[in-house]
């Protein structure tokens, strides 16, 4: 099948931002602006076309990354609008993984928020170019100059503004485009046809001072221009056009516009910026991954006739046709009715209906080819972050690497009923959500469910009752410890003999336990020489070291950051199997970690309050009390200031409320997993008491 569209004309972008700072009512634009919509869809009247759950639509916020197509000035554009609450913080890190360019949204009166902070650095981790629109300019308070001030100080980005608002607050009608050197003006409510014309006498000096200083930001990032610039001769609107892109698919520079979603102002020209200065799939690096058998480094060009490469990154479970599997495809293409090879599980999976999503709607297709996003049905054994390819032709790509969960909840079915409608709907939502684990909790039999905060496990149950039917009885929130060891231990000897009639058991291992890096999880090494072990048992002994480290001495929570090494053992000719080694390896490694002076990690919480002055010795002296360190305290507009902590999870529980009746219902706090660290003696004991 014929490409449509060429490459070079395709634009796969995310629209990502802080909670609140407009990203829906900016997607919904633009589906509207692109005639894929009829009508402006509104978060506050639940009528959005990808906020399209229930739960999205009843709490005004985003919980799923959607993805949408569109059309504009003849280029194609994959839009995905992700979520701003830092409990989804997975969904963005998944469509970041397999976007090309992102749009970043900021609320004109508050700038750069804390979850600005955090879908910056997870676009800088991906190397994800970026625009900003400066959204929400016809609010009380709104600054243009202030936010872009934020992004440089809060961000350490180099943003360039290429536009100017006209007016602000109530009497925002529009902004001046610098690069064309004229005036976008918005006269009607709808926003469909705005007015290009000159610059408003009164703005013209401001706008030539703006100008020149946005010719000397962009004349930096190229060489060409900077000599052109310092010899003082004229530099043309195409050629900082095409400096600036190079700039943004560079990483540095990052291009400013403004605007407002919801009066439908400045839309349009955030969608002529994506496809004029974001990249299409033949401006990024060839994707890499390694040879599943040789380990060796290989690339992929963004090319049809390139061998098969794309990248699971997200499974949904549809109420109407089953389990869909999105994937991107990096080159080569997929087809309808073909068998493609699953690198990283060493499967093979046949493709069935292929569907590229218009949010929960969905078009059939027959081919998806290199640079695109869509979805397949009917694969059973492709998860988030699996390599499809071409058997002749093996790659695996780089996994998404996913936070762990910091909150737990005992769940349990009222009936024998919902027993089994339990299982299948707590399988299937931990196929939709790398983030949601569940355990069974060994001491005490009961069914533990556990995420990223109170908010995601509430939404998760939610479901589990609306769209899987199950009664469940629900727990109180818990935190998500952690043990670990302090100190090394050089040597550790554990022999698993077992004498019964016939054949005995018999394992020795020699290991040896050191503190890991920070987030290292277990790490396992064999270090034997000379054959003590055959090598044929090794697994069996990491088997069994990562099967106890599950529950730890302390209070049965899971054990994480230590190093293990194999360095001596012994076996028997008839009496040794995998089995014994697991044993031995399992309560090796338990007498280990007793012996390594064990602690006890708690999740610890960074904090932003958001209050007005006359609160401000409350909030800090609540926060100190509850374990809460100030990190500092910065003015924000109105005459409010926001604090800044690290504080405990385990006292930040009903926190929202005390907020609320301190502050006369003004207070605001954002919060979001920092680090594991060690707790007192005094909390470790109650923790294991409890």
């Amino acid at each position: 099948m014929p490409r449509q569209i060429p490459l070079e004309r395709v634009r796969n972008i995310g629209i990502i931002a802080h909670i609140d700072a407009g990203k829906t009512t900016t997607t919904e634009r633009v589906l509207f602006y692109t005639g894929r919509t009829h009508r402006l869809g509104s978060v506050d009247d639940g009528t959005t076309v990808t906020d399209w759950m229930e739960q999205e639509r009843e709490r005004g916020i985003t919980i799923v990354a959607a993805a949408v197509s569109a059309e504009w000035r003849g280029y194609f554009v994959n839009l995905i609008d992700t979520p701003g609450h830092i409990d989804f913080t997975a969904e963005v890190q998944r469509s970041l993984r397999v976007l090309d360019g992102g749009v970043v949204v900021f609320d004109a009166v508050q700038g750069v928020e804390p979850q600005s902070e955090t879908v910056w650095r997870q676009a800088d981790r991906y190397g994800v170019p970026r625009i900003c629109f400066i959204n929400k300019m016809d609010r009380v308070g709104a600054s243009f100059e202030r936010s872009v001030e934020s992004i440089k100080e809060r961000l350490g980005a180099n943003p360039i503004p290429i536009q100017l608002p006209i007016g602000a607050e109530s009497s925002f009608r529009g902004m001046i485009d610098l690069l064309a050197g004229e005036a976008i003006l918005y006269c009607d409510d709808l926003g469909a046809a705005p007015e290009r014309g000159p610059i408003p006498p009164e703005l013209t000096p401001l706008a030539e001072t703006q100008h020149a200083r946005m010719v000397e930001q962009i004349a930096e990032t190229d060489e060409a221009l900077t000599l052109k610039y310092l010899e003082g001769k004229p530099i043309a609107a195409d050629e900082l056009r095409a400096a600036l892109r190079r700039a943004v698919i560079a990483g540095t520079a990052a291009p400013v516009l403004c605007g407002s979603a919801l009066r439908n102002k400045g839309i349009q020209p955030v969608l002529d910026a994506v496809v004029d200065l974001l990249p299409s799939p033949l401006d990024i690096p060839a994707v890499r991954g390694v040879h599943p058998s040789t380990g060796e480094e290989e690339t992929r060009p963004a090319d049809e006739n390139a061998p098969l490469s794309a990248l699971v990154f997200k499974i949904v479970t549809d109420p109407y046709v089953g389990r869909l599997a999105y994937f991107r495809v990096y080159s080569g293409k997929i087809t309808q009715g073909t068998t493609v090879f699953n690198s990283t599980k060493g499967k093979r999976e046949r493709v069935g209906r292929l569907i590229r999503m218009y949010a929960d709607r969905r078009e059939e297709m027959s081919e998806i080819l290199a640079g695109d996003i869509a979805a397949v049905l009917g694969m059973k054994d492709s998860f988030t972050g699996d390599t499809l390819c071409a058997t002749s032709n093996p790659i695996v790509l780089e996994n998404i690497a996913f936070p762990t969960p910091v909150i737990m909840v005992a769940i349990e079915p009222r009936s024998a009923v919902d027993q089994d409608k339990l299982a299948q709907a707590m399988q299937k939502l931990s196929e939709e959500d790398p983030t949601f684990q569940v355990r069974v909790d060994e001491n005490t039999g009961q069914t533990i469910i556990a995420g990223m905060g109170e908010l995601h496990l509430d939404v998760l149950v939610d479901r589990m009752r609306r769209e899987f039917n199950v009664q469940a009885n629900v727990g109180r929130p818990r935190v998500a410890y952690k043990e670990s060891i302090t100190r090394a231990v050089p040597k550790i000897e554990y022999r698993y003999v077992k004498q019964t009639g016939g054949h005995g058991q018999y394992g020795h291992v020699v290991l040896s336990l050191e503190p890991g890096q920070p987030g290292s999880g277990i790490t396992f090494e064999n270090k034997i020489v000379g054959g003590s072990i055959p090598r044929e048992y090794i697994p069996g002994v990491e088997k069994g070291v990562r099967e106890a480290s599950e529950a730890g001495v302390l209070a049965g929570y899971p054990v994480v950051d230590i190093a293990v090494k194999l360095i001596d053992g012994s076996y028997h000719e008839v009496d040794s199997s995998e089995m014994a080694f697991k044993m031995a390896g399992s309560l090796g490694f338990k007498e280990g970690v007793q012996r390594g002076a064990p602690v006890l990690l708690e999740p610890v919480m960074r904090v932003e309050v958001v209050t007005s002055e006359e609160y401000l010795g409350d909030i800090m002296g609540n926060l100190s009390a509850r374990r809460g360190n100030i990190l500092g305290i910065e003015p924000r507009p109105g005459g409010a200031q926001a604090v800044r902590a690290v504080v405990p999870l385990a006292e930040m529980f009903g926190y929202a409320t005390q907020l609320r009746s301190s502050t006369q219902g003004r207070g605001v706090f954002t919060m979001e997993f920092d680090h594991y660290q060690a707790v007192t003696q005094e909390v470790a004991e109650k923790v294991i008491q409890a």
